[in-house]
Protein backbone atom coordinates (compact mmCIF):
# COMPACT_ATOMS: atom_id res chain seq x y z
CA UNK A 1 0.00 0.00 0.00
CA UNK A 2 2.71 2.38 0.83
CA UNK A 3 4.41 1.35 -2.42
CA UNK A 4 1.06 2.27 -4.28
CA UNK A 5 0.18 5.27 -2.71
CA UNK A 6 3.63 7.18 -3.08
CA UNK A 7 3.79 6.29 -7.02
CA UNK A 8 0.56 8.08 -6.84
CA UNK A 9 1.68 10.96 -5.26
CA UNK A 10 4.51 11.78 -7.46
CA UNK A 11 2.44 10.55 -10.31
CA UNK A 12 -0.73 13.50 -10.19
CA UNK A 13 2.08 15.85 -9.55
CA UNK A 14 2.99 15.37 -13.28
CA UNK A 15 1.59 17.08 -16.60
CA UNK A 16 -0.86 14.91 -18.79
CA UNK A 17 1.70 13.97 -21.28
CA UNK A 18 4.32 12.96 -18.57
CA UNK A 19 1.40 11.10 -16.66
CA UNK A 20 0.53 9.34 -20.18
CA UNK A 21 4.88 8.39 -20.69
CA UNK A 22 4.91 7.72 -17.40
CA UNK A 23 1.95 5.34 -16.86
CA UNK A 24 3.68 2.87 -19.65
CA UNK A 25 6.68 2.53 -18.06
CA UNK A 26 4.72 1.69 -14.72
CA UNK A 27 2.65 -1.03 -16.13
CA UNK A 28 5.68 -2.64 -18.23
CA UNK A 29 7.73 -2.62 -15.20
CA UNK A 30 8.45 -6.34 -13.85
CA UNK A 31 8.25 -4.58 -10.10
CA UNK A 32 4.82 -3.37 -10.53
CA UNK A 33 3.51 -6.46 -11.81
CA UNK A 34 4.59 -8.18 -9.37
CA UNK A 35 3.14 -5.96 -6.78
CA UNK A 36 -0.50 -6.43 -8.59
CA UNK A 37 -0.09 -9.98 -8.11
CA UNK A 38 0.70 -9.46 -4.04
CA UNK A 39 -1.71 -7.11 -3.81
CA UNK A 40 -4.58 -9.38 -5.59
CA UNK A 41 -3.38 -12.32 -3.44
CA UNK A 42 -3.12 -10.47 0.00
CA UNK A 43 -5.92 -8.29 -0.40
CA UNK A 44 -8.30 -10.20 2.20
CA UNK A 45 -5.86 -9.85 4.71
CA UNK A 46 -5.30 -6.71 4.27
CA UNK A 47 -6.38 -3.82 7.24
CA UNK A 48 -8.96 -1.84 6.19
CA UNK A 49 -6.99 1.49 5.84
CA UNK A 50 -4.82 -0.48 3.33
CA UNK A 51 -7.24 -2.19 1.25
CA UNK A 52 -8.93 1.42 0.40
CA UNK A 53 -5.84 3.30 -0.24
CA UNK A 54 -4.69 0.42 -2.32
CA UNK A 55 -7.93 0.60 -4.44
CA UNK A 56 -7.63 4.21 -4.54
CA UNK A 57 -4.50 4.34 -5.72
CA UNK A 58 -5.12 1.34 -8.74
CA UNK A 59 -8.10 3.50 -10.16
CA UNK A 60 -6.13 6.65 -10.33
CA UNK A 61 -2.79 5.27 -11.77
CA UNK A 62 -5.11 4.29 -14.74
CA UNK A 63 -5.21 0.45 -13.78
CA UNK A 64 -8.69 -1.01 -16.46
CA UNK A 65 -11.68 -1.51 -14.26
CA UNK A 66 -12.51 -4.64 -15.92
CA UNK A 67 -9.10 -6.38 -14.72
CA UNK A 68 -9.06 -9.05 -12.24
CA UNK A 69 -7.21 -6.88 -9.55
CA UNK A 70 -9.70 -4.08 -9.69
CA UNK A 71 -12.85 -6.02 -10.01
CA UNK A 72 -11.44 -7.93 -6.92
CA UNK A 73 -10.69 -5.72 -4.56
CA UNK A 74 -14.10 -3.70 -5.22
CA UNK A 75 -15.70 -7.20 -3.97
CA UNK A 76 -13.15 -7.06 -1.06
CA UNK A 77 -14.27 -3.23 -0.42
CA UNK A 78 -17.61 -4.50 -0.82
CA UNK A 79 -17.70 -7.45 2.19
CA UNK A 80 -15.71 -5.37 4.51
CA UNK A 81 -17.88 -2.05 4.25
CA UNK A 82 -18.93 -2.18 7.52
CA UNK A 83 -15.35 -2.39 9.21
CA UNK A 84 -14.23 1.29 7.52
CA UNK A 85 -14.23 4.15 9.47
CA UNK A 86 -15.44 7.77 8.80
CA UNK A 87 -12.48 8.48 6.91
CA UNK A 88 -12.03 5.13 4.96
CA UNK A 89 -15.56 5.53 3.78
CA UNK A 90 -14.31 9.11 2.72
CA UNK A 91 -11.69 7.83 0.82
CA UNK A 92 -13.64 4.84 -1.07
CA UNK A 93 -16.35 7.01 -2.31
CA UNK A 94 -14.16 9.32 -3.79
CA UNK A 95 -12.33 6.41 -5.52
CA UNK A 96 -16.14 5.07 -6.84
CA UNK A 97 -16.53 8.87 -8.68
CA UNK A 98 -13.55 7.61 -10.94
CA UNK A 99 -15.35 4.12 -11.68
CA UNK A 100 -17.76 3.27 -14.34
CA UNK A 101 -20.85 1.83 -13.60
CA UNK A 102 -20.91 -2.02 -13.86
CA UNK A 103 -22.68 -4.71 -11.70
CA UNK A 104 -19.86 -5.14 -8.58
CA UNK A 105 -19.67 -1.16 -8.56
CA UNK A 106 -23.69 -0.49 -8.35
CA UNK A 107 -23.32 -3.30 -5.34
CA UNK A 108 -20.41 -1.22 -3.20
CA UNK A 109 -22.32 1.98 -4.44
CA UNK A 110 -25.44 1.01 -2.50
CA UNK A 111 -23.94 -0.15 -0.35
CA UNK A 112 -21.62 2.51 0.67
CA UNK A 113 -24.92 5.24 0.57
CA UNK A 114 -26.32 2.97 3.43
CA UNK A 115 -23.64 3.14 5.65
CA UNK A 116 -23.41 6.77 5.01
CA UNK A 117 -26.79 7.32 6.05
CA UNK A 118 -26.07 5.42 9.33
CA UNK A 119 -22.51 7.04 10.14
CA UNK A 120 -23.60 10.67 8.85
CA UNK A 121 -24.35 11.48 12.89
CA UNK A 122 -21.20 10.40 13.96
CA UNK A 123 -19.12 12.16 11.44
CA UNK A 124 -18.32 15.53 13.06
CA UNK A 125 -14.89 16.42 10.20
CA UNK A 126 -16.81 18.85 7.79
CA UNK A 127 -14.17 18.00 5.28
CA UNK A 128 -14.63 14.34 5.59
CA UNK A 129 -18.70 15.32 5.57
CA UNK A 130 -17.96 17.90 2.23
CA UNK A 131 -16.37 15.26 0.26
CA UNK A 132 -19.22 12.71 0.70
CA UNK A 133 -21.73 15.55 -0.35
CA UNK A 134 -18.96 15.31 -3.90
CA UNK A 135 -19.24 12.15 -3.99
CA UNK A 136 -22.68 11.23 -3.15
CA UNK A 137 -23.25 13.70 -6.60
CA UNK A 138 -26.81 14.95 -7.79
CA UNK A 139 -28.38 11.25 -7.91
CA UNK A 140 -28.16 10.82 -3.93
CA UNK A 141 -31.81 11.04 -2.45
CA UNK A 142 -33.13 13.84 -1.36
CA UNK A 143 -33.20 12.75 2.23
CA UNK A 144 -29.36 11.55 2.16
CA UNK A 145 -28.89 15.15 1.01
CA UNK A 146 -30.92 16.73 3.77
CA UNK A 147 -29.10 14.62 6.16
CA UNK A 148 -25.30 15.94 4.72
CA UNK A 149 -26.84 19.14 4.86
CA UNK A 150 -27.86 19.08 8.49
CA UNK A 151 -24.60 17.36 9.53
CA UNK A 152 -22.68 20.41 8.33
CA UNK A 153 -25.19 23.08 9.68
CA UNK A 154 -24.36 21.14 13.20
CA UNK A 155 -20.29 21.85 12.63
CA UNK A 156 -20.90 25.24 10.94
CA UNK A 157 -19.48 27.13 13.69
CA UNK A 158 -15.96 25.82 13.25
CA UNK A 159 -16.19 26.24 9.14
CA UNK A 160 -12.63 27.12 7.84
CA UNK A 161 -11.93 29.25 5.03
CA UNK A 162 -10.99 26.43 3.13
CA UNK A 163 -13.63 24.28 4.23
CA UNK A 164 -16.01 27.01 3.14
CA UNK A 165 -14.86 26.80 -0.24
CA UNK A 166 -14.95 22.71 -0.55
CA UNK A 167 -18.08 23.00 0.79
CA UNK A 168 -19.90 25.40 -1.42
CA UNK A 169 -18.40 23.56 -4.61
CA UNK A 170 -19.37 20.17 -2.69
CA UNK A 171 -23.00 21.97 -2.91
CA UNK A 172 -22.96 22.20 -6.83
CA UNK A 173 -21.71 18.75 -7.07
CA UNK A 174 -24.67 17.72 -5.08
CA UNK A 175 -26.88 20.06 -7.33
CA UNK A 176 -28.53 21.06 -3.61
CA UNK A 177 -29.43 24.56 -2.82
CA UNK A 178 -29.27 25.11 0.78
CA UNK A 179 -29.24 28.91 1.76
CA UNK A 180 -28.23 28.32 5.41
CA UNK A 181 -25.02 26.35 4.09
CA UNK A 182 -24.28 28.67 1.18
CA UNK A 183 -25.05 32.06 3.61
CA UNK A 184 -22.36 31.12 6.16
CA UNK A 185 -19.69 29.66 3.36
CA UNK A 186 -20.45 33.24 1.58
CA UNK A 187 -19.50 35.00 4.75
CA UNK A 188 -16.21 32.81 5.04
CA UNK A 189 -15.23 33.40 1.58
CA UNK A 190 -15.95 37.67 2.28
CA UNK A 191 -13.52 37.88 4.98
CA UNK A 192 -11.05 35.83 2.81
CA UNK A 193 -11.49 37.24 -0.44
CA UNK A 194 -7.77 38.30 -0.83
CA UNK A 195 -6.78 34.82 -0.17
CA UNK A 196 -8.94 33.36 -2.67
CA UNK A 197 -6.90 32.25 -6.65
CA UNK A 198 -8.62 33.41 -9.87
CA UNK A 199 -9.63 29.91 -10.59
CA UNK A 200 -11.35 29.50 -7.16
CA UNK A 201 -13.16 32.87 -7.83
CA UNK A 202 -14.27 32.14 -11.10
CA UNK A 203 -15.67 28.60 -9.42
CA UNK A 204 -17.75 30.67 -7.29
CA UNK A 205 -19.56 32.68 -9.75
CA UNK A 206 -20.17 29.60 -11.71
CA UNK A 207 -21.55 27.57 -8.25
CA UNK A 208 -23.89 30.25 -7.67
CA UNK A 209 -25.05 30.62 -10.94
CA UNK A 210 -25.35 26.87 -10.89
CA UNK A 211 -27.33 26.72 -7.61
CA UNK A 212 -28.90 30.27 -8.40
CA UNK A 213 -27.86 31.29 -5.31
CA UNK A 214 -28.08 35.13 -5.19
CA UNK A 215 -25.99 37.25 -3.00
CA UNK A 216 -25.39 40.95 -3.73
CA UNK A 217 -22.55 41.38 -0.52
CA UNK A 218 -20.57 38.39 -2.26
CA UNK A 219 -20.40 39.46 -5.65
CA UNK A 220 -20.04 42.99 -4.44
CA UNK A 221 -16.88 41.81 -2.19
CA UNK A 222 -15.38 39.32 -5.10
CA UNK A 223 -16.01 42.89 -7.53
CA UNK A 224 -14.32 45.03 -5.24
CA UNK A 225 -11.76 43.06 -4.98
CA UNK A 226 -11.21 42.51 -8.47
CA UNK A 227 -11.22 46.10 -8.92
CA UNK A 228 -8.76 46.79 -6.41
CA UNK A 229 -6.32 44.17 -7.42
CA UNK A 230 -6.88 44.77 -11.37
CA UNK A 231 -3.31 45.54 -11.85
CA UNK A 232 -2.56 42.05 -11.09
CA UNK A 233 -4.97 40.19 -13.26
CA UNK A 234 -4.33 40.28 -17.39
CA UNK A 235 -6.67 41.03 -20.22
CA UNK A 236 -7.97 37.42 -20.31
CA UNK A 237 -9.06 36.88 -16.55
CA UNK A 238 -11.23 40.34 -16.46
CA UNK A 239 -13.43 39.52 -19.18
CA UNK A 240 -13.51 35.61 -17.08
CA UNK A 241 -14.80 37.75 -14.39
CA UNK A 242 -16.90 39.73 -16.50
CA UNK A 243 -18.32 37.39 -18.59
CA UNK A 244 -18.92 35.34 -14.93
CA UNK A 245 -21.00 38.14 -13.28
CA UNK A 246 -22.69 39.05 -16.71
CA UNK A 247 -24.45 35.42 -16.54
CA UNK A 248 -25.46 36.15 -13.28
CA UNK A 249 -26.78 39.51 -13.81
CA UNK A 250 -24.34 41.07 -11.80
CA UNK A 251 -23.16 44.33 -12.94
CA UNK A 252 -19.59 45.64 -11.46
CA UNK A 253 -19.97 48.92 -12.30
CA UNK A 254 -16.69 50.22 -11.19
CA UNK A 255 -14.70 47.24 -12.76
CA UNK A 256 -16.70 48.02 -16.21
CA UNK A 257 -15.84 51.58 -15.98
CA UNK A 258 -11.97 50.15 -15.30
CA UNK A 259 -12.32 47.91 -18.12
CA UNK A 260 -13.66 50.25 -20.56
CA UNK A 261 -10.85 52.88 -20.00
CA UNK A 262 -8.61 50.03 -21.31
CA UNK A 263 -10.55 49.56 -24.42
CA UNK A 264 -10.93 52.99 -25.77
CA UNK A 265 -6.79 54.03 -24.79
CA UNK A 266 -5.79 50.80 -27.31
CA UNK A 267 -8.55 50.00 -29.85
CA UNK A 268 -5.90 46.87 -30.47
CA UNK A 269 -6.66 45.45 -26.96
CA UNK A 270 -9.32 43.15 -28.40
CA UNK A 271 -9.50 40.34 -30.43
CA UNK A 272 -12.66 39.13 -31.98
CA UNK A 273 -13.58 36.67 -29.46
CA UNK A 274 -12.71 38.94 -26.70
CA UNK A 275 -14.62 41.79 -28.05
CA UNK A 276 -17.70 39.73 -28.52
CA UNK A 277 -18.16 38.77 -24.91
CA UNK A 278 -17.60 42.83 -24.29
CA UNK A 279 -20.01 43.63 -26.60
CA UNK A 280 -22.81 40.86 -24.73
CA UNK A 281 -21.78 41.65 -21.25
CA UNK A 282 -22.26 45.23 -21.41
CA UNK A 283 -25.38 45.08 -23.41
CA UNK A 284 -26.66 42.67 -21.41
CA UNK A 285 -25.68 44.59 -18.18
CA UNK A 286 -27.01 47.71 -19.68
CA UNK A 287 -23.85 49.58 -19.14
CA UNK A 288 -22.00 52.36 -20.65
CA UNK A 289 -19.02 54.22 -18.91
CA UNK A 290 -20.36 57.58 -17.48
CA UNK A 291 -17.85 59.53 -18.92
CA UNK A 292 -16.88 58.33 -22.19
CA UNK A 293 -19.75 57.27 -23.51
CA UNK A 294 -19.49 58.29 -27.09
CA UNK A 295 -15.89 57.38 -27.26
CA UNK A 296 -16.09 53.80 -25.87
CA UNK A 297 -18.80 53.36 -28.40
CA UNK A 298 -16.44 54.54 -31.07
CA UNK A 299 -13.57 52.50 -30.27
CA UNK A 300 -15.97 49.05 -29.93
CA UNK A 301 -17.40 50.08 -33.54
CA UNK A 302 -13.64 50.26 -34.94
CA UNK A 303 -12.42 47.65 -33.71
CA UNK A 304 -15.81 45.39 -34.97
CA UNK A 305 -14.89 47.24 -38.57
CA UNK A 306 -11.81 45.92 -38.71
CA UNK A 307 -12.84 41.79 -38.09
CA UNK A 308 -15.75 42.72 -40.65
CA UNK A 309 -13.73 40.90 -43.42
CA UNK A 310 -13.29 37.77 -41.15
CA UNK A 311 -16.37 37.69 -38.97
CA UNK A 312 -18.90 34.94 -39.45
CA UNK A 313 -22.29 35.80 -40.03
CA UNK A 314 -23.80 34.60 -36.48
CA UNK A 315 -21.06 36.59 -34.83
CA UNK A 316 -22.11 39.58 -37.09
CA UNK A 317 -25.37 39.02 -36.21
CA UNK A 318 -24.98 38.74 -32.61
CA UNK A 319 -21.94 42.09 -32.11
CA UNK A 320 -24.61 44.57 -34.23
CA UNK A 321 -27.60 43.26 -31.69
CA UNK A 322 -25.55 43.88 -28.82
CA UNK A 323 -24.80 47.74 -29.83
CA UNK A 324 -28.45 47.93 -30.91
CA UNK A 325 -29.37 46.78 -27.67
CA UNK A 326 -27.40 49.99 -26.03
CA UNK A 327 -28.60 52.31 -28.57
CA UNK A 328 -26.10 52.71 -30.92
CA UNK A 329 -26.29 51.85 -34.48
CA UNK A 330 -22.85 50.83 -36.11
CA UNK A 331 -23.64 51.66 -39.95
CA UNK A 332 -21.14 49.87 -41.63
CA UNK A 333 -21.70 46.16 -39.85
CA UNK A 334 -25.57 47.08 -40.39
CA UNK A 335 -24.97 47.45 -44.29
CA UNK A 336 -23.49 44.60 -44.02
CA UNK A 337 -25.68 42.22 -42.12
CA UNK A 338 -29.21 43.61 -43.74
CA UNK A 339 -26.62 42.86 -47.32
CA UNK A 340 -26.22 39.25 -45.87
CA UNK A 341 -30.20 39.03 -44.67
CA UNK A 342 -31.40 40.03 -48.14
CA UNK A 343 -29.30 37.10 -49.65
CA UNK A 344 -30.26 34.79 -47.48
CA UNK A 345 -27.88 33.76 -45.93
CA UNK A 346 -28.36 34.53 -42.59
CA UNK A 347 -31.65 32.58 -41.37
CA UNK A 348 -30.83 29.18 -42.83
CA UNK A 349 -33.24 26.35 -43.26
CA UNK A 350 -32.45 23.79 -40.58
CA UNK A 351 -31.04 26.41 -38.21
CA UNK A 352 -31.21 25.10 -35.02
CA UNK A 353 -31.25 28.47 -33.84
CA UNK A 354 -33.10 30.05 -36.85
CA UNK A 355 -36.31 31.38 -34.65
CA UNK A 356 -33.53 33.05 -31.83
CA UNK A 357 -31.67 34.68 -34.54
CA UNK A 358 -35.21 36.32 -36.40
CA UNK A 359 -36.17 37.58 -33.19
CA UNK A 360 -32.48 39.07 -32.95
CA UNK A 361 -32.37 40.60 -36.31
CA UNK A 362 -36.30 42.04 -35.82
CA UNK A 363 -35.10 43.75 -32.83
CA UNK A 364 -31.90 45.00 -35.17
CA UNK A 365 -34.34 46.46 -37.66
CA UNK A 366 -36.43 47.95 -34.33
CA UNK A 367 -33.58 50.21 -33.16
CA UNK A 368 -32.65 51.41 -36.89
CA UNK A 369 -35.71 52.77 -37.36
CA UNK A 370 -36.83 54.07 -33.52
CA UNK A 371 -33.58 54.73 -32.32
CA UNK A 372 -32.63 56.23 -35.75
CA UNK A 373 -32.01 60.42 -35.47
CA UNK A 374 -34.67 60.82 -37.53
CA UNK A 375 -37.55 59.41 -36.21
CA UNK A 376 -40.23 61.64 -34.76
CA UNK A 377 -42.73 61.10 -32.44
CA UNK A 378 -45.82 59.32 -33.87
CA UNK A 379 -48.95 61.89 -33.30
CA UNK A 380 -51.08 58.60 -32.98
CA UNK A 381 -50.05 55.21 -32.32
CA UNK A 382 -52.42 52.26 -33.34
CA UNK A 383 -52.59 49.73 -30.80
CA UNK A 384 -54.59 46.53 -30.47
CA UNK A 385 -56.43 44.95 -27.34
CA UNK A 386 -54.70 41.75 -27.38
CA UNK A 387 -56.94 39.99 -25.23
CA UNK A 388 -59.45 41.06 -22.82
CA UNK A 389 -58.43 38.14 -20.33
CA UNK A 390 -55.25 38.92 -18.12
CA UNK A 391 -52.76 36.22 -16.91
CA UNK A 392 -52.93 35.26 -13.26
CA UNK A 393 -50.07 36.94 -11.98
CA UNK A 394 -51.64 40.38 -13.25
CA UNK A 395 -55.27 39.72 -11.71
CA UNK A 396 -54.45 41.28 -8.93
CA UNK A 397 -53.19 44.52 -10.67
CA UNK A 398 -56.39 44.34 -12.77
CA UNK A 399 -58.64 44.39 -9.48
CA UNK A 400 -56.38 47.23 -7.98
CA UNK A 401 -56.88 49.89 -11.08
CA UNK A 402 -60.54 49.19 -11.50
CA UNK A 403 -60.19 49.92 -7.59
CA UNK A 404 -58.35 53.07 -8.42
CA UNK A 405 -59.96 54.63 -11.53
CA UNK A 406 -63.37 53.05 -10.81
CA UNK A 407 -64.21 50.65 -13.79
CA UNK A 408 -62.62 49.01 -16.75
CA UNK A 409 -63.30 51.24 -19.76
CA UNK A 410 -60.28 53.35 -18.11
CA UNK A 411 -57.79 51.18 -18.78
CA UNK A 412 -56.38 49.26 -21.95
CA UNK A 413 -54.90 45.97 -21.04
CA UNK A 414 -52.78 43.35 -23.29
CA UNK A 415 -52.27 45.90 -25.64
CA UNK A 416 -50.23 44.95 -28.01
CA UNK A 417 -48.06 47.78 -30.45
CA UNK A 418 -46.25 48.00 -33.61
CA UNK A 419 -42.94 46.51 -33.90
CA UNK A 420 -44.16 43.46 -31.36
CA UNK A 421 -43.94 45.29 -28.36
CA UNK A 422 -46.51 44.46 -25.89
CA UNK A 423 -47.92 46.44 -22.40
CA UNK A 424 -49.90 44.74 -19.65
CA UNK A 425 -52.04 48.17 -19.30
CA UNK A 426 -52.50 51.28 -21.19
CA UNK A 427 -53.67 54.67 -19.33
CA UNK A 428 -54.73 57.43 -21.24
CA UNK A 429 -54.56 61.30 -18.88
CA UNK A 430 -54.89 64.67 -19.67
CA UNK A 431 -51.75 66.87 -20.88
CA UNK A 432 -51.16 67.77 -17.33
CA UNK A 433 -51.90 64.49 -15.84
CA UNK A 434 -54.31 65.52 -13.27
CA UNK A 435 -56.93 63.32 -14.43
CA UNK A 436 -57.39 59.48 -16.01
CA UNK A 437 -59.73 59.40 -19.27
CA UNK A 438 -61.68 56.80 -20.14
CA UNK A 439 -60.06 55.00 -23.53
CA UNK A 440 -63.29 55.52 -25.69
CA UNK A 441 -63.09 59.39 -25.14
CA UNK A 442 -59.45 59.61 -26.03
CA UNK A 443 -59.91 57.13 -29.32
CA UNK A 444 -62.24 59.86 -30.46
CA UNK A 445 -59.81 62.65 -30.05
CA UNK A 446 -57.02 60.31 -30.80
CA UNK A 447 -54.99 63.89 -31.88
CA UNK A 448 -55.54 65.95 -28.45
CA UNK A 449 -52.81 66.28 -26.26
CA UNK A 450 -53.03 63.59 -24.08
CA UNK A 451 -50.55 61.50 -21.81
CA UNK A 452 -49.90 57.59 -22.31
CA UNK A 453 -49.04 55.74 -19.40
CA UNK A 454 -47.53 51.98 -20.27
CA UNK A 455 -47.63 49.77 -17.08
CA UNK A 456 -45.45 46.78 -17.13
CA UNK A 457 -45.17 44.53 -14.60
CA UNK A 458 -41.84 42.79 -15.08
CA UNK A 459 -39.73 39.91 -12.80
CA UNK A 460 -36.93 40.52 -10.81
CA UNK A 461 -34.98 38.70 -13.28
CA UNK A 462 -35.28 41.65 -15.93
CA UNK A 463 -32.47 44.34 -13.27
CA UNK A 464 -29.30 43.85 -12.36
CA UNK A 465 -29.12 41.64 -9.17
CA UNK A 466 -29.42 44.26 -6.24
CA UNK A 467 -30.74 47.03 -7.92
CA UNK A 468 -33.61 48.83 -9.75
CA UNK A 469 -31.25 48.92 -12.65
CA UNK A 470 -32.79 47.82 -15.83
CA UNK A 471 -31.19 44.80 -17.95
CA UNK A 472 -30.44 45.29 -21.89
CA UNK A 473 -33.60 44.34 -23.11
CA UNK A 474 -36.03 45.93 -20.41
CA UNK A 475 -34.29 49.19 -21.40
CA UNK A 476 -34.48 48.82 -24.77
CA UNK A 477 -38.17 48.41 -24.37
CA UNK A 478 -38.51 51.44 -21.99
CA UNK A 479 -36.55 53.29 -24.47
CA UNK A 480 -38.36 52.57 -27.63
CA UNK A 481 -41.89 53.27 -25.61
CA UNK A 482 -40.49 56.65 -24.75
CA UNK A 483 -39.78 57.21 -28.39
CA UNK A 484 -43.37 56.18 -29.28
CA UNK A 485 -45.04 58.59 -27.21
CA UNK A 486 -45.72 56.22 -23.58
CA UNK A 487 -44.22 57.33 -20.22
CA UNK A 488 -43.03 53.93 -18.72
CA UNK A 489 -44.39 52.87 -15.14
CA UNK A 490 -42.34 50.10 -14.02
CA UNK A 491 -43.36 47.21 -11.49
CA UNK A 492 -41.57 45.09 -9.76
CA UNK A 493 -44.48 41.83 -9.82
CA UNK A 494 -42.97 40.00 -7.15
CA UNK A 495 -43.16 43.10 -4.63
CA UNK A 496 -46.22 44.05 -6.00
CA UNK A 497 -47.70 40.28 -5.19
CA UNK A 498 -46.77 40.92 -1.86
CA UNK A 499 -48.57 43.84 -0.97
CA UNK A 500 -52.08 43.89 0.98
CA UNK A 501 -54.76 44.94 -1.62
CA UNK A 502 -54.96 48.18 -0.02
CA UNK A 503 -51.35 49.12 -0.28
CA UNK A 504 -51.52 48.24 -3.74
CA UNK A 505 -54.32 50.31 -4.21
CA UNK A 506 -52.26 52.91 -3.07
CA UNK A 507 -48.88 51.95 -4.79
CA UNK A 508 -51.03 52.27 -7.99
CA UNK A 509 -51.91 55.73 -7.48
CA UNK A 510 -48.73 57.16 -6.62
CA UNK A 511 -47.34 55.66 -9.40
CA UNK A 512 -49.99 56.63 -11.87
CA UNK A 513 -50.28 60.31 -10.34
CA UNK A 514 -46.74 61.44 -9.05
CA UNK A 515 -44.47 64.10 -11.15
CA UNK A 516 -41.56 61.59 -10.04
CA UNK A 517 -43.55 58.33 -11.37
CA UNK A 518 -41.77 58.28 -14.74
CA UNK A 519 -38.09 58.20 -13.26
CA UNK A 520 -35.71 55.12 -12.79
CA UNK A 521 -34.35 55.18 -9.50
CA UNK A 522 -31.32 52.99 -8.42
CA UNK A 523 -33.33 51.76 -5.31
CA UNK A 524 -31.11 48.88 -3.66
CA UNK A 525 -33.26 45.52 -3.56
CA UNK A 526 -32.24 42.89 -1.19
CA UNK A 527 -32.05 39.22 -3.08
CA UNK A 528 -30.45 36.58 -0.39
CA UNK A 529 -33.01 34.32 -1.73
Amino acid sequence: TNCLTTVWRLFKNLSEDQQRYERQLIFEHPAFVKLCQHLLRDCRRMTRGDLVFSLHAVVNLGVPQNTLLVQTLVRVCQEKLNQLDNRCISVLATTLTGLNKDKNVNALQAGLQLLVEQRIPSIKDIFILQNLMRCMGKDAPVFLKKKLEMAILKEIDHLTFLNAMRVFLALVAMNYCSIPILNACSKKIQENVHDVPFRQLILILEACYSLQYRNVKLFSALADYVHSTVCLWDKKQIIHFLSAFETLGFQPSELMDIFAEKVTKDPEFLNLKELLIVLRVYSRLNYVPRDQKHLFFETLHSCLNKYLPQISNTELLKAVYSLCILGYLPHRALDELLEKDSRDELLLSGDPYKETKETMLRCVKTCMELDSPSFTKPAFVLTENFSSLVSVNLRKAQEALIELLGDENMFLQNVQLPYKYHIDFEIRMDSDRKEVLPITATDVHAGSNIQRLALLFVPLSAFCVGTMHPQGKLAMKNRHLNKLGYHVILVLNKKFQEMTNEDAVEFLKGKIYSENAFSFSEVTVQDNN
